[in-house]
């Protein structure tokens, strides 16, 4: 089974971007390198992965089992704190190409913004830097606050990505209304949450039943009907399958009113003041 790919977005510097990809943390090499192969058969376009997830080799290593030509994958990865400064960012880059096996990153993204050690203006322009080179295709940040946005926007510069944890029970209004102003494109990892309790949430459940969609089907739903990327992490084929399966039904406007309430604070949500790696 070979399902339609996902619509792309238009990134800043007019990169193309599909719209929903496979998430791949937790993953291991092996495990990675199964999943993604799977899931490009099955027409997915864009792989997310990072420095951290540990399993970059087996990502690149999925990318070359596949049918799918290399220029048709987009590929996200990410550097840790350690690599945050202009020439960390190029020792980075060739570090996750290396394990990657590849010659080039679609989108390379900063993983946390560690205000603590005030790098990652540094950082940033070392993406920009390696932009220039044609080492990267495209170049963003994940786990970024307003805050720290508008420390990068003073100075002129903007990602063209924003990577946040962004679900209906985790909604990050401020966030999207800043993207959107200065045309930076939002995308949700850990799209369906955190356990399972919004999945099993009765407005999620109910609204599923009507369109006769799975729940995790309706969570990613509301996410690319705003216009958001997304990467959802499955090793199941049949899961991978539903989770691409998003662009034949529409929520209505009140069913997405009905999900924009489901916002809630959470004590436990990582802070990107004060967590990162």
């Amino acid at each position: 089974m070979s399902l339609t790919p996902a619509p792309t977005l238009t990134l800043a510097n007019g990169i193309e971007m599909p719209q929903v990809g496979l998430g791949t943390w937790p993953l291991n090499d092996q495990q990675a390198a199964e999943a993604v192969t799977t899931a490009l058969e099955l027409g997915y376009r864009m792989i997310d992965t990072a420095e951290n997830y540990n399993n970059e080799v087996g990502v690149g290593q999925g990318i070359r089992n596949a049918s799918v030509p290399r220029d048709q994958v987009f590929v996200t990865t990410k550097f840790n704190r350690q690599w945050h400064g202009f020439e960390g960012a190029q020792t980075a880059c060739e570090a996750s190409l290396q394990r990657l096996g590849l010659d080039y990153i679609d989108l390379l993204l900063i993983h946390w913004p560690n205000p603590d050690q005030d790098r990652f203006v540094e950082a940033y322009l070392g993406l920009l830097n390696l932009q220039d080179k044609g080492l990267v295709r495209a170049i963003g940040t994940s786990n970024f606050k307003p805050a720290h946005l508008q420390r990068l926007l003073a100075l002129g510069l903007t990602p063209q990505v924003n990577q946040i944890q962004l679900d209906p029970y985790h909604r990050r209004d401020d966030l999207i209304s800043l993207h959107q102003s200065k045309g930076i494109v939002t995308e949700s990892w850990r799209p369906l949450g955190c356990g399972n309790a919004m999945l099993a949430d009765p407005v999620v459940t109910g609204i599923a039943a009507a369109h006769q969609c799975t729940p995790a089907q309706i969570v990613l739903r509301w996410a690319v009907q705003q216009g958001f990327a997304t990467a959802p992490k499955s090793a199941n084929p049949a899961r991978m399958a539903e989770n691409l399966s998003l662009f034949d039904f529409a929520l209505s406007d009140s069913e997405m009113a009905a999900l924009d309430q489901l916002g809630r604070d959470d004590p436990e949500m990582l802070d990107a003041d004060s967590f990162g790696h």
